[in-house]
């Protein structure tokens, strides 16, 4: 009998047991008097295994082999690191700027954590400064600090979140207000008038821009035939194909190029075309992109998991990979049926009123723009803006076999020829979550 893990493929060896002893031989170097097999109930087919000390560059894909002389199978799963690092600590550094200055600081999280300040009323205060730090293990520090101001006065706390865990760590600290500077009684009633009349100004403001785009949407209407209403800008459909000479061995492309479906990976299966993914899951287009403006459309159906955007043609097919515009990709995703987000320099999570079954993608070479668009809805989603420094290509990624009630494929949708889609890229149908809610971009 032989039980093997392995990571990405069965060459390299986590954990290895055969015939009733553990064998260290074949080992990753990185795995070395990591790993703990728990074997108090092999006897009716169970086995566990231990890894002690996660760090971040543990993530990844990795799968499980049994074998014996009358039953084989094989199961894979991908690993996502997660920690919450040490309790926040709050100091007063002094006075400054009318108020008093606190400083904020914790370590240890993963991945890059937010911060965030309240008073006792739980507003949020505009932190001073933020600044967060990598160590040599790849765990991140977070340093902030606020100025409050009077009024501001009893509990303010500082929260520290980890959005993919969902959970966070807070410290709250007392200030009276005869520590705070006082303030001229004329200085607060030429304050509170300032401010009443830029509030109205705003508010005349926004009720003429509100009957603006109102008419502007009405004549878009009755221009576009249909369509979804706006006059952002008007692209015409490209035929998008699948490559599957670039798909991981664990995705199964239709014969037209058009979907793309998880699969369990067969025992013995490897990664053996250097132009496959080897720890993505994903697989790109056979169409790149160096010039001009391009659309297509995905339907994504009511899968719990999926990535789409676009990605550097160039972009190393080995290993792991931290998914972020300045690795090369520009992508939105779902995690766990309702999580939207896109992969920035971390995690940003996205509120959309209506969950698209289909997600529209409008890439703009040039003018250095990436728009993702609810097709179920005609609104717009997010816009990535940045200067694509290489030959692109379309990103599709429906994630490891999650066993849910939906597994549908990534399927192109077709456009009629000399069909136009009008969609208004400020009509914006998301909205950045706050940080008490549920991060690098990381290779998820």
């Amino acid at each position: 009998m032989e039980i093997l893990w392995f990571r990405s493929q069965a060459s390299n060896v986590v954990h290895l047991y055969r015939e009733h002893q553990e064998v260290y031989g074949w080992q990753m170097k990185q795995f070395q008097n990591r790993t703990q097999l728990i074997t108090e109930d092999i006897a009716d087919g169970s086995v566990t295994l231990r890894l002690h000390g996660v760090v971040p560059a543990d993530e990844g894909l990795y799968g499980c082999r049994f074998h014996s002389s009358d039953f084989t199978g094989e199961a894979t799963w991908e690993l996502e690191v997660a920690g919450l690092g040490s309790d926040p600590h709050i100091a007063i550094e002094g006075f400054k700027e009318g108020g008093i200055q606190l400083r904020c600081h914790s370590s240890g999280w993963y991945p890059k954590p937010q911060a965030q300040w309240r008073d006792h009323q739980g507003r949020c205060l505009p932190p001073e400064t933020e600044n967060i730090t990598e160590d040599v293990q790849g765990l991140f520090s977070l340093e902030t600090s606020v100025v409050v101001q009077e009024g501001a006065h009893s509990n303010v706390s500082c929260s520290i979140q980890n959005q993919l865990l969902g959970q966070k760590k807070e410290f709250v600290i007392h200030i009276a207000d005869v520590f705070l500077p006082g303030t001229s009684p004329w200085k607060r009633a030429f304050l509170g008038t300032l401010v009443g009349l830029l509030l109205l100004l705003a508010f005349l403001m926004m009720l003429v821009l509100y009957f603006f785009r109102k008419q502007r949407k009405s004549q878009g209407t009755r221009q576009s035939g249909g369509c979804p209403p706006g006059t952002g800008f008007t692209q015409e459909k490209m035929d998008v194909t699948l490559d599957p000479g670039s798909a991981h061995p664990s995705l199964e492309v239709s014969e037209d190029g058009k979907s793309v479906s998880s699969r369990r990976m067969a025992p013995g299966s490897a990664v053996a075309d250097p132009q496959w993914f080897s720890e993505q899951t994903c697989v790109l287009s056979r169409e790149r992109f160096s010039t001009g403006r391009h659309y297509w459309e995905v339907h994504v159906g009511r899968r719990s998991r999926w990535f789409l955007g676009v990605c550097l043609a160039a972009v190393p097919s080995a290993g792991h990979a931290r998914m972020s515009p300045a690795t090369g990709y520009w992508v939105m995703g779902l995690w766990n049926s309702c999580e939207y987000f896109v992969l920035d320099q971390h995690r940003l999570p996205l509120s959309l009123r209506v969950p698209p079954r289909c997600v529209g993608i409008f890439l703009d070479v040039e003018a250095g723009k990436l728009s993702f668009f609810n097709v179920s809805d005609g609104s717009h989603i997010f816009t990535f803006t940045d200067t694509f420094s290489g030959m692109l290509c379309a990103y599709f990624r429906p994630r490891a076999h999650d066993g849910s009630e939906h597994p549908d494929p990534l399927t192109i949708c077709p456009l009629p020829v000399g069909e136009k889609r009008v969609l208004e890229e400020e009509d914006s149908d998301a909205w950045f979550q706050p940080s008490e809610s549920s991060n690098p971009a990381l290779g998820l």
